[in-house]
């Protein structure tokens, strides 16, 4: 009997070693993201939770400048980014790129950039503003000089023959701040932005009509992977294939870490909260 009992722990204690060797054996997945972006954060932390608490990998998420981030996954360097716009923004990145990656699917459809304004505010169209010059104090209110949206911006206005209108370079928060001080006065404002955004969580927002597409049609954010973690990952390829929501569910993210939340807290609460659409991701 002492024999028997011995040999039972004996294996057991093999059994639990093959099991935690297996387990160590799970590679480490690195995941890049934008530097900045809301959505990107909030997509990226709650991928990056459910791959280490759901499906037992370490992961590390690193923010980056878009073209470090997808020069990483092209290399090897990153396993993935689920922060892809395509096709037009992130376009020139995929072309130079696309042999070296995989598009894995979309996690997020119909992101767009464009001229937002409050839902009372009676312009429907960016041609509107011309009409209504005088109630938006003759100005978009814009993020930083350099970015996508302010160029589309400015050809809006040439476009669309604004002369009444100039765009006035800010910040992404500067941005977000002046537009919460009009929607407290419920004043009219035009600001820059793009979908998904947590704004469009805390405000009833729209988007001007632009017949002349200045701004481009609806994009998806994609996710992108090194093909290499096919074969070294294949739960977590598994799980980012299916990994999309809505903005109403990223949207709910975002403002979390808006209002002070640390991302990776903010994910964990949400991921508690959503049982069941966390396990349509790994079915």
């Amino acid at each position: 009997m002492r024999t028997l009992k011995t040999l039972s722990l004996g294996i057991a204690a093999l059994v639990l070693g093959m099991g935690s060797a297996l387990a160590a054996e799970k590679p480490t997945l690195k995941i890049g993201y934008v530097n900045g972006w809301d959505d990107s954060v909030a997509a990226t932390h709650v991928a990056g939770e459910i791959l280490q608490s759901k499906l037992g990998y370490t992961v590390e998420l690193k923010a980056l400048e878009p073209a470090i981030m997808w020069q990483g996954v092209a290399r090897g360097d990153l396993d993935a980014t689920l922060s892809a716009w395509l096709p037009a923004t992130h376009g020139e990145y995929f072309e130079k790129l696309k042999d070296k990656i995989e598009i894995l699917g979309t996690n997020y459809e119909g992101a767009k950039i464009g001229l937002i304004v409050p839902d009372y505010v009676a312009a429907k169209t960016i041609a509107d503003l011309q009409t209504y010059a005088k109630d938006f104090d003759g100005k978009i209110t814009g993020i930083d000089a350099g970015a996508g949206v302010m160029r589309r911006a400015d050809e809006a206005i040439k476009e669309y023959a604004l002369t009444e209108i100039k765009l006035m370079p800010s910040s992404g928060p500067g941005m977000a701040t002046a537009l919460t001080r009009a929607i407290k006065d419920e004043k009219a404002i035009v600001v820059t932005g793009w979908i998904p955004h947590w704004m469009f969580a805390k405000w009833n927002l729209r988007f001007l009509e632009d017949p002349k597409k200045v701004f481009g049609d609806d994009e998806g954010v994609n996710t992108v992977v090194n093909p290499s973690i096919n074969s070294k990952a294949p739960e977590a390829t598994a799980f980012l294939k299916k990994f999309s929501w809505t903005g109403e569910e990223v949207g709910a993210v975002m403002l979390a870490i808006r209002d002070g939340a640390k991302p990776e807290d903010a994910a964990k609460d949400w991921i508690s909260k959503n049982p069941e659409r966390v396990a349509e991701w790994l079915k």
